[in-house]
């Protein structure tokens, strides 16, 4: 393998637009890179298609009207990142210690390949050997089953299928707890809470054909050229139409400033361009609630207004009326909050606000799109629920072309909570899995990401079971928890390629390989498919085709299974054996457990453009303790949860456009026109000055929590950027080692990783 270098830093502002021929270089870059052949051309024709795979990268719709090529850069990336013909084998253990492999970048190692044996830690060489899968299974049955099972975690990355993921939430129940942190929890547990809290569901609202209906989109903290670039092309679509996008985000992102579709001759060859956002607002980090006051506070006070000169309402009050509570105390805390406040908090001022609240006043249908710019902070739920609280305003939920959008991150991390992978007992029918399977399922809640990081620290967590995923690696407090992940006594990380997670061994650790979604699955009864939820809550089927990068590759129902049938007594009412079989006896058992969403779920597998599994908030039913949509009074017009002090800087962890999540790509996050390093700091050029610092020079950041801990990352590039002031940007997961385990969203336990106070030291 050639390492990319990562020596050789450059910026320099990137002009084009996101999509055009700068997609098309991206691609033709990374493809003979991971030695791709024929087979992968034609996997791609197949990816999001109706007959095909669902995209390994983000959760956006494969739609019933596809385009002749349904993926994008960021899914062509994953799907050849998958394909590779690079391979991590025996051989490569055996030739280097986890100790050295510690000292590679995330980049070097995922880019060596895939993995191809199960493999057991031998802590008197410090590698991996390759073993058996009966000895892999055998051995993790023994070491589980010494355990207390609350001492146990079994987390679940958000790609796992709809199958997989129903077994995995099965088995730990049956185990003995509800352990099951999983992507959710790192990023969109803030929607879930906040959602149900107003709405009576925990997802949005809207479909793909909301899109054709809707006369405005306000867009929150959410990149969408780098994190769902095939949402660009329904955005296109609203804006050849006339439909006004607004955005608030930090940071200018190239995906919702200009467009360029390379499905389109005549745009490619005129190099034409579409303008996304038609305002675009860089508000400070973590004020978006404050944003969101001053339109409202506009809103009402022009209704005010309305009222007494007897004209026409801006609000809505009828639906306010028939389907909301709460609504009076809202705008009497509203009117209260002072312009100063608010403007001082966004680094907006009065007047732009005021041109958001006249077209979200004139729109008849509202959509309100965001992403984890709103859910991780302190008080992400609270920002959630201010997003609702404006849609609210004028009806905008439960009609054609409006309501919220949250956009999910990992292909099927909403469909996983679907099927059972929660620490809550209020979101799984467990009365119902008892009846089915005969056992006693636990009703004690479970533990979610923030707790189960406190559980290694403190020792009282013991095993970890991944099932996909780069925990360690994901989460916040890096430094604590790579010091106490080797204190567990088993960890058994699932995966399709080496990550730095693996590279940290409890006292008994396994690498267990797994077969990826792409890639074809042949089990006793035949070709298997599987399924996944996209974001907006459609259920798709999806198929592999493409041969294992391995014979040695087990699917992860399999594997799922093997594990299951050493830790759990035998019980005739679950055939793991039969299962693994038959996938579609799998969803004949999920469609037992939840009749209503999974009704004729084998015949409507594959659908085009997904099986929607409805939703009652779109109805206007509200599933809430006072069966209204419910308005939530801010508490607080900050969202970071710590004030502001001199030498205090909100820090934001960013994705580069050559990553997701975890997983990098490589070194040139071209929106940004940064290339050759991901060390950089981002700052505003006047704070640079105010702080002495100069270009280029290299310092460190430091957390400023407060809590005693000193937390570092050094070796950072002073990198002037268009970002406000009092902010600064640095990549993710890098950065994770400067956000405190307890640095989270209050209520809902996702960690704050859009607002992280930090000091800058030499």
């Amino acid at each position: 393998m050639t390492k990319q270098r990562s020596d050789e830093p450059e910026v320099k502002p990137f002009k084009g637009p996101a999509g055009g021929w700068g997609s098309v270089r991206s691609l033709a870059d990374i493809l003979p890179r991971e030695h791709l052949g024929p087979e992968a051309y034609r996997e791609l024709a197949r990816q999001n298609k109706p007959d095909g795979f669902m995209c390994v990268s983000c959760a956006w719709p494969k739609p019933a009207d596809h385009h002749p090529a349904e993926f994008c850069e960021e899914g062509a990336k994953a799907t050849a990142w998958e394909l590779t013909r690079l391979r991590t084998t025996p051989e490569f253990f055996a030739e280097h210690t986890l100790a050295e492999l510690r000292g590679w970048k995330d980049y070097d190692l995922e880019q060596h390949g895939r993995l191809t044996h199960p493999m057991r830690y031998d802590p008197g060489t410090d590698k991996y050997v390759a073993v058996s899968w009966d000895e892999a299974f055998d051995e993790i049955g023994r070491e589980l089953k010494r355990l207390d099972p609350k001492s146990v975690v079994f987390y679940s990355s958000g790609r796992t299928s709809l199958e997989a993921s129903y077994m995995y939430g099965l088995m730990a129940r049956m185990f003995g707890n509800q352990n099951l942190p999983d992507s959710s929890n790192m990023c969109h547990e803030s929607t879930s809470v906040g959602l149900k809290a107003a709405l009576g569901v925990p997802v949005g609202t809207t479909q793909l054909k909301d899109f054709k209906e809707t006369d405005a989109i306000f867009f929150f903290g959410q990149n969408v050229g780098s994190n769902a670039p095939r949402m660009l092309h329904d955005l296109r679509d609203c804006r050849k139409r006339g439909v006004e996008i607004v955005t608030f985000n930090p940071l200018k992102e190239r995906g919702l400033e200009r467009f360029t579709d390379p499905q389109n001759p005549v745009e490619m060859a005129t190099l034409k361009e579409t303008a996304i956002s038609t305002q675009y607002h860089q508000l400070r980090a973590g004020s978006d609630i404050a944003a969101i006051i001053g339109i409202c506070k506009f809103l009402i006070d022009w209704d005010d207004l309305a009222k007494a000169d007897d004209d026409l309402p801006v609000l809505d009050h009828d639906f306010i009326a028939q389907h909301t509570k709460g609504f009076d105390e809202f705008a009497a805390a509203i009117r209260k909050t002072e312009w100063a406040d608010i403007e001082r908090e966004t680094g907006l001022a009065r007047e732009e606000l005021e041109a958001s609240a006249r077209i979200y006043a004139k729109a008849k249908a509202v959509m309100a799109i965001y992403g984890m710019g709103i859910t991780q902070h302190v008080k992400g739920v609270e920002s959630v629920r201010m997003i609702v609280n404006l849609l609210l305003l004028r009806g905008n939920v439960g009609k054609p072309g409006a309501g919220p959008t949250p956009v999910r991150g990992h292909s099927n991390v909403q469909g996983q909570r679907t099927v059972g992978i929660t620490e809550k007992t209020e979101l799984v029918p467990v009365e119902k899995l008892e009846a089915q399977y005969g056992f006693k399922a636990p009703r004690e809640k479970g533990l979610d990401t923030v707790e189960t990081c406190r559980g290694v620290i403190d020792g009282s967590v013991r095993a970890v079971v991944g099932l996909g995923g780069n925990f360690l690696r994901a989460v916040p407090e890096t430094g604590a928890m790579e010091e106490a992940w080797p204190r567990l006594d088993v960890s058994v990380q699932i995966a399709t390629k080496l990550n730095r997670n693996h590279l940290f061994a409890g006292r008994v650790t396994y690498l267990l390989p797994c077969l990826g979604r792409i890639e074809q699955d042949v089990q006793a009864s035949g070709p298997q498919a599987v399924s996944t939820e996209d974001s907006t809550s459609c259920i798709h089927g999806s198929r592999g085709k493409a041969k294992p990068a391995s014979p040695y590759l087990l699917s992860e129902p399999a594997i799922v299974a093997g594990i299951a049938k050493r830790i759990l007594d035998d019980n005739p009412k679950v055939d793991w054996d039969g299962w693994v079989a038959d996938y579609s006896t799998i969803r004949d058992a999920i469609e037992d457990t939840y009749p209503a969403i999974f009704k004729d779920y084998n015949k409507r597998l594959f659908t085009p453009g997904g099986v929607w599994k409805g939703n009652k908030a779109s109805e206007r039913i509200w599933e809430t303790p006072s069966k209204r949509a419910e308005f939530l009074t801010p508490g607080e017009i900050s969202a970071t949860g710590f004030k502001d002090a001199d030498g205090r800087y909100r820090l934001i962890t960013l994705r580069s456009n050559d990553q997701f999540n975890t997983t990098i790509y490589g070194y040139h996050d071209r929106f940004r026109g940064i290339k050759g390093t991901r060390d950089v700091l981002l700052m505003h050029e006047t704070d640079i000055a105010a702080a002495g610092l100069a270009e280029g020079q290299i310092v460190a950041l430091e957390s400023d929590a407060g809590d005693g801990v000193q937390r570092r990352r050094d070796g950072m590039i002073v990198t002037p950027y268009d970002i406000p002031r009092g902010c600064l940007g640095a990549y993710y997961p890098e950065a994770n080692v400067l956000i405190p385990v307890e640095h989270h969203a209050e209520k809902s336990h996702v960690p704050a990783a859009k607002s992280v106070p930090v000091r800058i030291r030499p």
